[in-house]
């Protein structure tokens, strides 16, 4: 790639994803805040913390459909944007509806990072995307480590203002962006290898479906009166589950001829994102009696996935991506019944440690599967994955916000393990799926 500079578009993008990850640290951290001080309650938090996660699939699902219209660099700027704003935003927020705006902002530059970054690093490294796409996205857990650390350093050691651990975020912001100015940046690989826009959205199995399944979904978690109906009717839940999952059938069978692989992928994405990012969204409230402070137990937890992603090459060399997504699964499942029990400070430590472990290579990898096994499916696939694992977060945060409440951590912790249980078979059906694929090519 012609005057590319592979290595510092490469860096900047590690830095745009550190603002986003840190973000992430400063919720977990700041949802007390807003409880204590403004009155808010835990579900009210979870539902104004859900434009962080809707928002971003909203800028990944556009950034995916319109990425090689708009060009990537164009779509970096939004980010930078957006992030300028929304940190702005949060710092003036003093109840639900600012609260609810600034997450909006935010969770627009967040996806629209994402949308532009996961297809840059692909770009950018053709032979490697796995293995890099891990070491992007040690920057996410790497983030949330500095960002619980500068939590617990700003406002429990200095007992400073949440305000100024909001304001850390302007100096990463301000070198990404340096960075990126000036830079050419490349063509997605979508494009540089000549697949037509068709043959992307083709390659996506079901991309109308899917897009007006994560439209619904932003709706569920939007609107308290849609949420409610659902949740509270197990029915109504699989009729709708099931009514897409016909249509999915039909659109790509019947009408594109095509494999349902991304539909798969697709689902399992809402069940692995929800596994981690609902989890360690809600720590500080989950562990908060368990004698450790919850900011140290997520800079353990994210700690060990920095370092299980930056060296993730030689594993998924060994497993191969779905070998990988069954022991992360098996992981998570263990971790989570651990958290459930633990009582003290090491067996906190323990489980956590155990939990890391299993939700470690699920968001990269996932990202990764799509573009190894589904390579026509293009930047739209990977940003439709990545959005959709945000959207799904963002319905289950109230959920478990209010299960929190109702009954209790432990008891909340124990339901989310069904999740990566749905997940361990799953895995299993996608390795075999794989492995006859490779029979048959």
């Amino acid at each position: 790639m012609e005057n590319v500079n592979q290595k510092k578009l490469f860096i900047a993008s590690c830095l745009a994803l550190l603002v986003t990850a840190i973000t992430f640290a400063i919720r977990a951290k700041i949802e007390g805040v807003f409880t204590d001080d403004y009155g808010l309650t835990k579900e009210q938090v979870g539902r104004a913390f859900g434009p962080a996660f809707w928002g971003f699939a909203v800028a990944m699902f556009a950034g995916g459909y319109f990425i090689d219209i708009v060009k990537t660099k164009t779509i970096i700027w939004m980010a930078f944007c957006m992030h300028f704003i929304g940190i702005i935003l949060l710092l003036i927020a003093k109840d639900y509806t600012s609260l609810f705006i600034s997450n909006v902002f935010i969770g627009l530059g967040n996806g629209s990072v994402e949308a532009a970054c996961n297809p840059l690093v692909a770009t950018l490294f053709p032979d490697r995307k796995t293995k890099m796409l891990n070491r992007f996205h040690v920057w996410f857990p790497g983030g949330i480590v500095i960002g619980s650390l500068l939590a617990a350093l700003i406002m429990d050691q200095l007992n400073l203002p949440w305000q100024v651990l909001v304001s850390m975020l302007f100096i990463p912001l301000a070198i990404y962006g340096f960075l990126f100015f000036g830079q050419k940046i490349p063509e997605t690989e979508r494009v540089s290898t000549g697949v037509s826009y068709k043959e992307m959205m083709r390659n996506i199995g079901a991309p109308y479906t899917i897009t007006l399944a994560v439209i619904f979904m932003i709706l569920v978690a939007t609107i308290p009166a849609i949420s409610e109906a659902i949740t509270s009717n197990n029915s109504l839940l699989l009729v709708i589950v099931a009514a897409v999952a016909i249509l999915i059938v039909v659109e790509g069978k019947a009408v594109n001829k095509i494999s349902l692989l991304f539909p798969f992928v697709f689902f399992c994405m809402l069940l692995t994102a929800s596994t981690e990012l609902g989890t360690t969204q809600w720590i500080n409230a989950l562990l908060a009696k368990n004698g450790i402070h919850p900011m140290v137990i997520l800079a353990v937890v994210t700690g060990i996935m920095a370092v299980g992603r930056y060296f993730a090459g030689g594993l998924i060399h060994r497993l191969n991506p779905p070998g990988v997504l069954i022991g992360s699964a098996a992981f998570s499942v263990a971790g989570l019944l651990l958290l459930s029990i633990a009582s003290g400070p090491l067996m906190t430590v323990l489980s956590a440690a155990v939990f890391a472990v299993g939700v470690c290579y699920f968001w990269p990898t996932m990202i990764g599967v799509a573009s190894e096994y589904i390579p026509k499916s293009g930047a739209l696939g990977m940003s439709i994955l990545g959005g959709a694992g945000f959207v799904a977060t963002s319905m289950v945060l109230p959920i478990m916000g209010k299960s929190i409440e109702t009954a209790g951590a432990q008891i909340t912790l124990r339901n989310m393990s069904v999740l990566p249980v749905i997940l361990v078979f799953a895995f299993i059906a996608l390795h075999l799926i794989v492995k006859r694929r490779k029979v048959n090519a």
